[in-house]
């Protein structure tokens, strides 16, 4: 059986430097976003510095490389509890790569995920390392997207790896 999920937030430009959109510098590319349903934080983006933005807020091509690490990571630990893998530490750099064309307009080219696992048995570093192709296979967000999404990780055990 299919299931349809939906998702809604919010998202308020706060750049108003007060005259608007009059031209292209006149205004903060400043924004929040929220989530409807109560308790959330509010997530304060901008555009990237290339672009004009603030450098110290979220711009979204980081948060879309985030979105597909996320993803990644979640499937990963559901797969590795039902394997009775135990993980006791996760950590990603993941990297994506962006190509603007001249009239401005850009589209990202790839996205790398290094997920760096530690486990507690070091006889199932093989099956761990197996399972990130099973969560890459399964990941909503990499699913959705239209360039390479790849993970190349490291997983290591104590006494072992």
């Amino acid at each position: 059986m299919n299931r349809t999920h939906r998702y809604e937030v919010e998202v308020t430009w706060t750049g108003n430097t007060g005259t608007g959109t009059s031209g292209y510098r006149d205004y903060a590319r400043d924004h929040d976003v929220t989530g409807i349903e109560a308790g959330k934080p509010t997530i304060l983006g901008s555009a990237d510095p290339a672009f004009r933005g603030d450098p110290r807020r979220w711009n979204p091509e980081e948060l879309l490389v985030v979105s597909l690490s996320q993803c990644h990571l979640l499937w990963y630990l559901a797969l590795c509890a039902k394997a009775g893998i135990v993980v006791t530490a996760y950590t990603d750099r993941p990297e994506g790569t962006m190509s603007e064309s001249a009239e401005g307009s850009g589209v990202f080219t790839d996205v790398t995920l290094r997920p760096q696992v530690t486990i507690t048995d070091p006889t199932r570093i093989g099956d761990a390392t197996d399972l990130h192709h099973e969560a890459h296979r399964m990941c909503f967000i990499a699913n959705s997207v239209n360039f390479p999404v790849t993970a190349t990780p490291t997983v290591t055990a104590p006494n072992g790896g």
